[in-house]
């Protein structure tokens, strides 16, 4: 083999396909855009147009909503941390954390933060420190010896003013109500 004789796969470079290029190219005269009018030519974006008709997407109802700014929690099952402690990737003697689990190859990368759910069974002690801890999940660490030290969130102080007005209205709309109201 010498360097003039090396060459692609075959398939492997494909050419552009030139349209416009006379009636015997078989993509010649209109190119592959049909006959006349509006979709012949260059910056149609016709979309959810129906000719007038209510679109499809506009007859459909909403529903739900997405959420602003959501976070993307990493989630892990106490049964998965208890594989992990049995496959030595994980010492249930040091403190658990997000980092420790990315370092231990257990979570891929960092998101938004920690969630530990409850699926499975975990017998080692471990002291773990998580974003959010399910009821269960907290049970069976707490049920191994183990501790859960949640990461305090910051509350804004204008948050944290409308949470208060908004309890002190319900409280205040629950007083209203008379004793068997809305019951029959």
């Amino acid at each position: 083999m010498r360097l003039n004789e090396i060459k692609d796969k075959h398939g492997s470079r494909k050419e552009r396909l030139r349209v416009g290029r006379g009636i015997g190219s078989g993509v010649g005269k209109t190119g592959g855009r049909g006959g006349k009018g509006q979709t012949a030519r260059t910056g149609v974006a016709i979309g959810g147009f129906e000719g007038g008709q209510m679109p499809l997407h506009r007859r459909l109802p909403k529903r739900g909503f997405n959420k602003w700014r959501r976070k993307d929690y990493n989630e892990i099952n106490v049964g998965t941390l208890q594989q992990a402690i049995a496959d030595k990737r994980l010492d249930a003697g040091k403190p658990v954390n997000l980092e420790a689990l990315i370092e231990a190859g257990i979570l891929r990368r960092a998101k938004d933060g920690l969630r530990l759910l409850g699926d499975g069974e975990i017998t080692a002690k471990v002291a773990l420190t998580v974003d959010h801890a399910s009821a269960t999940a907290r049970a069976a660490i707490e049920k191994a010896g183990g501790t859960i030290t949640l990461i305090e969130k910051k509350v804004l102080p204008a948050d944290e003013a409308k949470r208060k007005k908004t309890a002190a209205k319900k409280s205040a709309s629950g007083a209203k109500k008379p004793a068997g109201a809305g019951e029959e």
